[in-house]
């Protein structure tokens, strides 16, 4: 019997890298077999992987509570109040948006599960979602599990991957429902400037669509880039459901808690299935992210760890023959041009086999992602070892440059 035939097809054609090679690093056994060889990861969005990572503020409350014992239990399905309502402050902070904790904001185990259920209520059978293009490969995917259709809207190099409003008016169709994006853009970093953002959110008011806005790397943006939150602008509260992390910013990934804050009327909806699709956050997990957010000197000083590595990777990789970068503009990754090199697999397997180091290729984030490589400068705690690493990719794609008469 080939059991595939009894699945339901939006599934039935994923692969988990039992029975073919997957090109996701966060699939199936591959990236725990190269820990097993000694392997170096810098694909996994993980800031400090796999160093020690908890600040002493989050150690001591979540030590605290498991003395005490009360972690044994059971979160609200909704997230323990005092974590949303750190969560409206935050908001509040960044946005002044002055959000109930009881109303607005929900608690989910990690912005993964948060994006997907937050789709879940607007998508029907063949609704079209435009998605930006190179992006993160869930947007792609999560449409699909749901019964949509990911239209992808190509986002261009040299326009510094920002907003063509004019590819998104040539996709509309009576099927589009929603607008996805992940700002700042991941994988390239990119900070949709306030031109970008307006004129998406004209197009969506318009349209009258849903905007999904993904922002797992808000927290640290440099260069006083502006950061214009959608959810901010007028018409769109009522229909942008934000979508956060405290795994990128805070630094905290194992903790697995994401939020997803929005009006009262989305809101309700959300509560109302959280039981059932959530399930409830770790209880000790939630006690450690509302000690994360109260702790605001943390992710001082994590922002200027990040933008100091952000400065040493481009200072490397910058000098690679026949590979273009720009200086990244948010987060902890580098989107690296290899296509004068190779396709994106090749310039992976190249630093696999050289410097035993996995990144990500590039093709998952989209159709614009071949010829691209996305690497997680922000691994390891020490600079000393970033750079080593760094300069290790570096030699191995110098040596794949050499091999293609690049100089």
């Amino acid at each position: 019997m080939d059991v595939k035939l009894k699945m339901n097809q939006k599934f039935s054609d994923l692969q988990g890298g039992l029975f073919l090679e997957v090109t996701k690093a966060d699939v199936g056994e591959g990236v725990g077999k190269l820990l097993e060889k000694g392997y170096k990861i810098m694909a996994w969005a993980d800031p400090f992987f796999p160093d020690p990572a908890i600040p002493n503020s989050v150690k001591d409350a979540m030590i605290k509570a498991i003395e005490g014992g009360f972690p044994a239990h059971y979160s609200m399905p909704i997230g323990l109040f005092d974590l949303r309502q750190e969560i409206a402050k935050k908001v509040e902070r960044q946005t002044r948006l002055k959000i109930n904790p009881s109303r607005n904001v929900i608690v989910a185990p990690g912005s993964d599960s948060g994006l997907l259920y937050s789709m879940m209520p607007f998508i029907n059978e063949g609704d079209e979602v435009l998605i930006t293009d190179p992006s993160y490969p869930s947007n792609f995917l999560n449409p699909k599990l749901l019964g949509g259709v990911a239209v992808h809207v190509p986002l261009y190099e040299e326009d510094n991957y920002q907003i063509r409003i004019e590819e998104f008016e040539k996709r509309l169709t009576p099927k589009t429902k929603m607008v996805l994006i992940t700002h700042p853009n991941n994988p390239t970093t990119t900070v949709f400037r306030r031109e970008s953002i307006e004129k998406l959110c004209d197009f969506i008011v318009k349209n009258d669509l849903i905007l999904v806005s993904d922002q797992a790397f808000e927290d640290h943006i440099y260069d006083d880039i502006e950061f214009v939150i959608p959810a901010t602008l007028p018409g769109m509260w009522e229909r942008t459901v934000t979508v956060c992390s405290i795994s990128k910013g805070i630094g905290l990934s194992g903790l697995r808690i994401g939020y997803i804050y929005a009006d009262d009327k989305i809101m309700d909806v959300l509560y109302g299935g959280a039981v059932n699709v959530l399930g409830a956050a770790s209880t000790v997990s939630s006690i450690g992210a509302i000690a994360a957010l109260k702790d605001e000197e943390h992710l001082k000083v994590t922002y200027e760890r990040l933008e100091r590595r952000r400065r040493l990777a481009y200072e490397v990789f910058s000098k690679i023959p026949g590979v273009t970068l720009s200086m990244p503009e948010s987060g902890i990754l580098c989107w690296l041009n290899v296509s004068k090199l190779g396709t994106a697999k090749e310039a992976s397997a190249q630093i696999l086999e050289d410097a035993h180091i996995l990144v990500n290729e590039g093709t998952p984030y989209g159709f614009q992602g071949e010829g691209h490589l996305r690497i997680v400068i922000a691994c390891f705690n020490d600079d000393n070892e970033a750079v080593d690493a760094f300069n290790r990719i570096a030699s191995a794609l110098t040596k794949l440059a050499n091999q293609k008469g690049i100089n």
